[in-house]
């Protein structure tokens, strides 16, 4: 599986928005600086933010932007998929959209648990949980299993 810098960025730069006191509106240039993301591409990232509902810009000389609901509120799946779609495809795919057979039929149900684990993740863990650095117990188990970053 792989992360997008467009969702990294997303990510990062909504974290910065939801450590912002009470809420205020944050500049992108401060977002950008903040997290070091270029202006430009986190511009982008933002409008497709506050099309998915995940963000809304402020108007005026204080403005910026904030996010659209409490941090306690949005996961990190609402944001990788405000920016990037379903969080999980195979060929732009959704799992239940696909059939196999012969030897690879099982291949369908790896495909959905696959899914559901990133699901797992990304659904339980909040903005406000990331920004106080209070995961879900489940999400550091996984973090702290023997091997998981290594690549076999």
């Amino acid at each position: 599986m792989r992360v997008s810098a467009k969702a990294d960025y997303a990510v990062r730069a909504c974290a910065e928005l939801a450590a912002s006191p009470h809420g205020d509106p944050v500049a992108s240039e401060v977002l950008a600086a903040g997290q070091g993301i270029p202006v430009s591409f986190l511009e982008r990232i933002l409008g497709d933010l506050r099309r998915g509902g995940v963000v809304v810009s402020v108007r005026g000389r204080s403005g910026g932007y904030r996010l659209a609901r409490a941090a306690e509120e949005i996961t990190l799946a609402d944001v990788i998929r405000a920016v990037d779609g379903p969080l999980v495809t195979v060929r732009d795919e959704r799992p239940p959209g696909l059939e196999y057979s012969g030897s690879a039929a099982a291949l369908l149900d790896v495909w959905v648990a696959l899914r559901s684990s990133v699901r797992e993740v990304l659904d339980e863990v909040t903005l406000a949980a990331l920004v106080a650095k209070e995961l879900p117990e489940t999400v550091l188990e996984k973090a702290r299993r023997d091997g998981a970053w290594d690549n076999p």
